[in-house]
């Protein structure tokens, strides 16, 4: 496992249902202040205009951070500008309780599995979602989406096959 899986947590969800909170507790993941994120962490900000590609691997080791916040408030925490390589992960289908067929709203834990998978950190990310009882439905659901994700050597390959898969909708 990457020994540097962060969380920048902001409390806004039910801490029972926190996968960040869970990840932490088994010691997969470490809580990190905003302040201290650095300038070579990738960021995982769905409001990048950079998608997450396979080769963003190199920059793994320095830090991957997930910022943990709730979908609902997630415009007010995201007008910050992080510090990081600020990367958005492409279009997934969640399998998390909340948010359970929905595009693009993942819990934490989706979010760091899909970066790693994308990167190739396959069995990293199937560690980390077997702490949960619907993780690895995640990694099944969107086996052929994350694979394509992995080869994909460009934004606009991404982008189409965003396309290709959803059609548009999102």
């Amino acid at each position: 496992m990457p020994n540097n899986i962060l969380v920048c947590h902001f409390n806004q969800d039910d801490p029972k249902k926190c996968t960040a909170e869970k990840l932490c507790k088994f010691k997969i993941a470490k809580k990190i202040r905003l302040n201290n994120i650095k300038h070579n962490y990738i960021v995982l900000n769905p409001f990048s205009s950079i998608f997450l590609l396979n080769s963003d691997r190199n920059f793994i080791d320095n830090g991957l951070v997930v910022i943990d916040c709730s979908w609902k408030k997630i415009t007010g925490i995201f007008k910050t500008k992080f510090l990081g390589l600020n990367r958005k992960l492409p279009k997934l289908i969640a399998v998390n309780p909340v948010n359970y067929g929905k595009i693009g709203i993942l819990s934490s834990v989706e979010a760091l599995a899909a970066a790693l998978t994308i990167m190739e950190f396959n069995e990293d990310a199937y560690h980390m979602l077997s702490k949960f009882k619907w993780g690895l439905n995640f990694l099944d659901l969107n086996a052929n989406l994350l694979k394509d994700y992995s080869n994909a050597k460009n934004i606009n390959e991404v982008i189409k096959l965003e396309i290709e898969y959803f059609n548009n909708k999102f």
